[in-house]
């Protein structure tokens, strides 16, 4: 198992139970490729520097994972279809 660092800029007119719909279906994502999620933190509602898919601002989480290696491209995959994730970026913790 690999330690990663995963970003997801949400949608940001999602409300709340939404907003956590999302959240608990990366971490079923995470748990279904056996891995573990470490820790979730939800950095909240940020402006962010260029407009993206019309968006000016975005709700940010960050998710500490254990995954395997090649588990990534799954998660890759999933998080691409999921329609209110408006950007994610999965990084290999040294």
């Amino acid at each position: 198992m690999r330690q990663y660092e995963l970003v997801c800029i949400v949608h940001p007119d999602l409300d709340e139970s939404a907003f956590n719909g999302v959240v608990e279906k990366v971490k079923g994502w995470v748990v279904e490729t056996s891995g573990t999620v470490d820790k979730v933190e939800v950095w909240g509602r940020k402006r962010l520097a260029y407009a993206i898919k019309k968006h000016r601002e975005g709700q940010y989480v960050l998710f500490n994972l254990s995954l395997e290696p090649t588990a990534t491209a799954t998660m890759d995959q999933n998080l691409r279809f999921l329609e209110p994730v408006i950007r994610y970026m999965i990084t290999a913790v040294e």
